[in-house]
């Protein structure tokens, strides 16, 4: 399979929200404008579609572009609005989700002349290659989810920690088995509780399997659920007021103010989708669309990591973040990516 990697090279100033601009011949800001679809969550799930949302408020509040979004209330959705941005003249339509994928295909082989881009998925044409006018936006969430596993592995009391997952698939498995190595990376003995929703819309359904991870004895869940982990907020902030000791780790966002006013966030993985809309957009912009490529954010390039807030970490657990994603960025630790690659990781621990 022929694949053209793009590789990036940001700087801190990019992980502050300054990003470097795209050298080349393009459309004037006026002229040009960009345009997302979002997937079932929708554009206020407080996790992964608003982030992108941030970030195309963003270029809109810098350079005076066009921009919008159509709200997907269910999968069928997804082709329809994909194709509407496309017709209306969009210089460039985002499909936000890897549920999208096989939309994204369809729309790109109808209409050629589009610029696509999609996030959390590489879409390749029937021969196996990446097609060139879609750019294929993808992030390092095992990295992320590392870390922030570090910090479950260190500050649980009950020596139990649970993963809420939304649909189970090779994404959100990337989360589980980055999250669990670094549990296990500093506490060995501590046991994973595992559930997922099959959902990224459910947040009573969220709040249900939260109930049953924390009643079984964990103290700590990470989601990376989508609008479905609201649902683990809500249960942790009910646990926490009837004098339970238990934590939540938020997902995509800083999610702290989610655990407000009862303050149950303890830390959350951070993926900068917002930077990753903003950065493709940029580059589009100025004439340099990274169609038929694959744009891939991960520590190196500061596009996941946890989280600014860091009241409810103890100075170990931060100090030992810093440790272990040291270790990752020189190669010493290869964080998995699925149950094969964690089980491989746990063997050689």
């Amino acid at each position: 399979m022929k694949k053209r990697k793009f590789s990036i090279i940001m700087s801190l100033t990019l992980a502050v929200g300054t990003l470097l601009t795209a050298c080349g011949q393009g459309a004037e800001p006026a002229d040009f404008s960009v345009k997302m679809v979002t997937d079932v969550g929708g554009v206020d799930d407080k996790s992964f579609n608003e982030s992108a949302w941030e970030g195309l408020q963003k270029f809109e509040s810098e350079f005076g572009v066009e921009v919008g979004y159509l709200q997907s209330g269910d999968a069928a959705d997804y082709q329809p609005n994909l194709n509407r941005l496309v017709r209306e003249g969009n210089d460039l339509v985002f499909a936000i989700g890897f549920l999208m994928g096989d939309d994204v295909k369809a729309v790109a082989e109808q209409q050629q002349d589009a610029r696509l881009a999609i996030v959390d998925m590489v879409v390749e044409g029937d021969d196996g290659n990446l097609m060139e006018n879609v750019a294929n936006i993808t992030f390092k969430e095992h990295e992320g989810s590392f870390l922030v596993g570090v910090i479950a592995g260190l500050q649980t009391k009950t020596n139990k920690v649970g993963f809420l997952g939304g649909v189970d698939g090779f994404l959100i498995k990337k989360f589980e088995s980055g999250f669990k190595a670094g549990v296990k990376a500093v506490n060995p003995d501590a046991e994973i509780i595992v559930q997922y929703a099959e959902s990224f819309n459910d947040a009573s359904r969220g709040q249900a399997i939260a109930d049953t991870i924390y009643a079984q004895g964990a103290d700590i869940i990470y989601h990376a659920a989508g609008g479905t982990g609201n649902g683990l907020f809500t249960e942790a902030k009910e646990r926490k007021r009837a004098g339970e000791d238990v934590w939540a780790i938020g997902v995509d966002k800083d999610q702290h103010d989610e655990g407000l006013p009862e303050n149950v966030t303890l830390t959350s993985m951070v993926k900068r989708v917002d930077q990753a809309v903003y950065f493709v957009s940029e580059r589009t912009m100025n004439g340099e669309y990274p169609g038929g490529q694959i744009v891939e954010f991960g520590l190196e390039e500061e596009g996941v990591g946890i989280a600014p807030t860091t009241e409810n970490v103890d100075e170990e657990s931060l100090q030992a973040v810093e440790e272990w994603k040291q270790k990752i960025l020189d190669g010493e630790v290869d964080v998995p990516m699925n149950t094969e690659e964690y089980e491989d990781f746990i063997e050689n621990l």
